[in-house]
């Protein structure tokens, strides 16, 4: 693993000449507080028939006729000719009951394995922007070189636990055959987890295969030790289109891992209300959850939920709003009550790395951590609603990302951390800084920033007075030239090459 800066609880104080920010350790975020619950008990319950009604009475529209197939066997009313599936609960309970409460996913480095349920908590990199931007290089179309950038600098940093299924979207590539050239990346300049692309069957299992070429497995192996994981989105409102049906029963056939996340913007997408709102989401995400498990019961599934509001003057995509974040914390209590790890997001609508950024992140961060949010998209980079994967934001957010990871540490009470030999030292009316009980812990007492600037206004002035962004313009290429790729065997990453020369010829102009 590449790490900049020496890994320490704490992060270590800045030097003078320090070329890298000081970082965390790598380390198994737990949420030991108690989830915020907004939602009453019976308001759960009431969200929870509301959405069995919907399936019931209003149902889905699968487009897949495999799909729907799958359901006509497990006892759903099926209309052909509309393509709308009818699920009754007991359909649903009965499905959803199989699906595992926690499972691990172990990527190419096994120390950088994740336990994807319980109070676990894990950010991801921005995920799925076409488009990329930064201060010196400006806002331009996403590519494979700024692509391979931004895997780079999630790679060097050690909050950063996954990526989403395409990091940026690069579009100087070939749309059909991306994704082998995205896995080979992923699979290489990364050590990390990270989502396979979801648009149809063949994707998603070229992925699985690299990857079980990349760790040395079978694919049967594979599916008892899984590594893949993607998101499949339903198109709310209650449509499950055809790609997005066959990559999550591939995914389950194959005992790999699958995120349903249904898109759900309040006042587009479904109602204008929460109660309605959570409800569709709800429904869509039980439906999605249930085929995976119909197609293989027991294959590691997570509740996602993204649901947010919408600008009700423009149409356009809010996130960090006070809506968003109170989906944001119900999501957990609905994932808890069916006993499913649970996906959420820290998203940002703002146009710039500003303090909007920063606060709209903050919102939806925080009700993503205080919902205990599972795998928490998006933690870093997203700008533009998604429009666009922002370098100075990676960092900004990294910062925030570094601080909740402490706020999120136990502290410390043993007989020292009392103080009292530092009582036995100090006069009434005098100070601690140079007590012993405080020269002993004073370079890891406290969270030591690599963005913030303390310094006062008279030395921050003589300084260059650079903002938050300034300083994160200046880090990021920083880390970039101190990135190293992780080992891997040589046999394996040209057994990985073959593959993908092969398939590329295989796919040709067509679909993989």
């Amino acid at each position: 693993m590449n790490a900049p800066g020496r890994p320490v609880r704490r992060g270590r104080k800045q030097r003078p000449g320090d070329s890298q920010p000081s970082q965390i350790d790598w380390r198994d975020i737990r949420n030991h507080m108690a989830p915020l619950a907004p939602l009453s008990a019976d308001q759960i319950e009431s969200v929870h028939l509301a959405s069995l009604r919907l399936l019931e009475e209003y149902g889905i529209e699968v487009m897949s006729e495999r799909a729907r197939d799958v359901y006509r066997r497990a006892g759903a009313e099926v209309d052909d000719a509309s393509m709308v599936v009818r699920a009754d609960r007991g359909l649903i309970e009965a499905a959803i009951a199989s699906a595992p409460s926690s499972f691990t996913l172990t990527p190419v480095n096994p120390a950088h394995a994740l336990c994807i349920g319980g109070d676990h908590i894990h950010f991801g990199m921005v995920s799925g922007a076409p488009n990329v931007h930064d201060i010196r290089g400006g806002r331009r179309s996403g590519n494979f070189a700024d692509y391979k950038k931004l895997m780079k600098l999630g790679q060097s940093f050690n909050v950063i636990h996954f990526f989403g299924n395409q990091t940026l979207a690069p579009n100087d590539l070939p749309v059909n055959t991306r994704h082998l050239d995205t896995c080979f990346v992923n699979l290489t300049m990364t050590d990390k987890v990270f989502l396979s692309m979801s648009i149809g069957e063949g994707r998603v299992r070229d992925a699985a295969r690299l990857t079980a070429i990349a760790r040395g497995l079978t694919m049967d192996q594979l599916a008892k030790d899984p590594t893949s994981i993607t998101n499949i989105n339903i198109n709310s409102p209650r449509k499950f289109d055809t790609e997005m049906s066959a990559a999550a029963m591939a995914m389950a056939e194959m005992g790999q891992a699958t995120v349903i996340t249904p898109f759900t913007l309040m006042g587009a997408m479904t109602p204008v209300t929460l109660a309605a709102a959570l409800t569709q989401q709800n429904a869509e995400a039980l439906f999605g959850i249930a085929l995976t498990q119909l197609v293989r019961p027991g294959a590691p599934v997570v509740y996602g939920g993204f649901t947010s509001n919408v600008d009700m003057k423009t149409g356009a995509p809010a996130f960090g709003t006070p809506e968003n974040t109170l989906a944001n914390i119900a999501g957990g209590q609905l994932a808890r009550r069916y006993r499913l790890p649970y996906r959420t997001s820290a998203c940002s609508a703002s146009n710039a790395v500003d303090a909007q950024a920063v606060w709209e992140t903050q919102m939806a961060l925080w009700g993503a951590v205080t919902g205990h949010g599972n795998l928490i998209y998006h933690s870093a980079g997203w700008g533009e609603g998604g429009l666009v994967a922002d370098f100075e934001k990676v960092i900004v957010d990294c910062e925030m990302l570094q601080a909740m990871a402490e706020f999120l540490t136990p502290p410390s009470f043993s007989d020292a951390d009392f103080g009292f030999a530092a009582h036995d030292e100090v006069a009434p009316g005098g100070h601690f800084f140079g007590a012993g009980h405080t020269m002993e812990r004073y370079q890891s007492a406290f969270y030591s920033p690599f963005l913030s600037d303390w310094s006062n206004n008279e030395n921050w002035r003589d300084a260059g007075g650079r903002t938050t962004t300034e300083r994160a313009m200046e880090i990021w290429p920083r880390m970039l030239e101190a990135y190293e790729p992780p080992s891997m065997d040589p046999a394996r990453i040209e057994e990985m090459q073959a593959y993908i020369e092969t398939r590329r010829a295989e796919i040709g102009s067509g679909e993989p």
